[in-house]
């Protein structure tokens, strides 16, 4: 699932990555009851927790969640957040569909967290996002899908920086404007009667 990515870009500590246009995420996703598959469901009713082991895919409207482990937690007021875990040194995996597009944001890391309450998406360690054509990879990226803002740095949360202490990203062009008008076509001319013309001479 990860391509290989081209360093286009690399800062040194972090990069903040702005779409020219607002693009959200499905606004009928925070509405929508969770739907989970699991080898095994633990649910503590006094906590508000599901803790779901073994081969997980939790839905949530267009949101899909895949990973080993995830833990569902929910608020007073009913927001619900995510915690999936990939464990054994694998990755949880993170996919939802734009709102009025058929483009989907997809991310992984080692753990990925994720607010109802706020519509962001944290991804701790070894992260990855693709958003359309632009593709980012760090230590953690904080995706916030109301605006369409990726945050990333080298760091995971913990203080240590990984890997090179570089992030990295790959950033399409977004043409708006029209495009160069295509150059003029030869095209034959019929001259008066008596007359010449040729195209080589001035």
């Amino acid at each position: 699932m990860t391509p290989m990515l081209k360093p286009l870009l690399i800062c040194p500590l972090y990069v903040t990555l702005l779409c020219s246009t607002n693009v959200y995420a499905e606004k009928a996703d925070s509405t929508k009851p969770v739907q989970v598959e699991a080898d095994r469901i633990t649910v503590d009713d006094v906590k508000k927790q599901h803790i779901l082991e073994g081969r997980v895919i939790l839905t949530k409207g267009t949101m899909i969640i895949r990973s080993n482990r995830v833990v569902v937690s929910q608020d007073a007021n009913g927001f619900q957040t995510s915690v999936a875990e990939g464990g054994d040194g694998g990755l949880a995996r993170f996919r939802q569909k734009r709102e009025n597009s058929n483009e989907y944001v997809d991310g992984e890391a080692e753990r990925i967290e994720h607010s109802d309450r706020t519509q962001q998406t944290d991804f701790y360690t070894r992260a990855y996002l693709k958003s359309g054509q632009d593709e980012v990879r760090g230590q953690f990226i904080r995706y916030d899908a109301r605006i369409e803002n990726y945050t990333v740095t080298n760091s995971s949360g913990t203080g240590k920086s990984g890997g090179d202490g570089r992030v990295r990203a790959v950033i399409q062009p977004r043409n708006t404007g029209p495009a160069d008008p295509a150059p003029p076509s030869r095209s034959s001319i019929t001259l008066p009667s008596g007359s010449s013309f040729s195209p080589n001479k001035p």
